[in-house]
């Protein structure tokens, strides 16, 4: 079915919107996916705050056209799946791993940080840790040495404790 004028500038302003948010683009040929598995990938895309949207590649290389997306528009052919994330890994994550069990979905390419992606990079800006995972990392690193020191201090203070202990009844 082919959408007017007004539907298709409609289309094109909320991906337009979508993509001045997004801080990853990934685009994937999803040819032969059964309905069943294209709700599930949606799914775990709503949940893990990724916009996936299967659009007309005309419409998405308009919505693109002037931002940082835009570098990647000459991989817009064929039936694409396209995921905008805020998250920097949250798109090529979800795709990534959905493409791991399901071979028919092809990943093509994506954008982020105004650098086009190939396959293989998409597949390794997945492998990074989530921002959260991120931060608690650092965090850990960041107490490690405070719980360190009050370890032995603790361990001073015990001896210490023991040796004053001991002192009265020796005398």
């Amino acid at each position: 079915m082919s959408l007017n004028r007004s539907e298709k500038e409609a289309v094109i302003s909320d991906v337009t919107g979508l993509a001045a948010k997004a801080q990853t683009l990934v685009m994937a040929e999803y040819r032969g996916i059964t309905v069943a598995d294209m709700t599930k990938l949606r799914f775990t895309a709503r949940s893990n705050g990724v916009s996936l949207s299967v659009l007309k590649n005309t419409l998405a290389r308009r919505a693109v056209a002037g931002g940082r997306f835009e570098i990647v528009s000459d991989l817009m052919t064929g039936p694409l799946i396209y995921g905008f994330s805020e998250d920097a890994v949250a798109a090529a994550r979800v795709v990534a791993d959905f493409a791991k069990t399901n071979d028919r979905l092809v990943i093509r390419g994506g954008a982020y940080g105004g650098k086009a992606l190939d396959p293989s990079a998409v597949k390794r800006l997945a492998s990074i840790p989530s921002k959260e995972v991120l931060l608690a990392q650092l965090l850990g690193l960041m107490q490690s040495p405070v719980s360190r020191l009050a370890r032995v201090l603790g361990a001073i203070a015990e001896k210490r404790g023991a040796a004053v202990a001991e002192a009265p009844a020796a005398a």
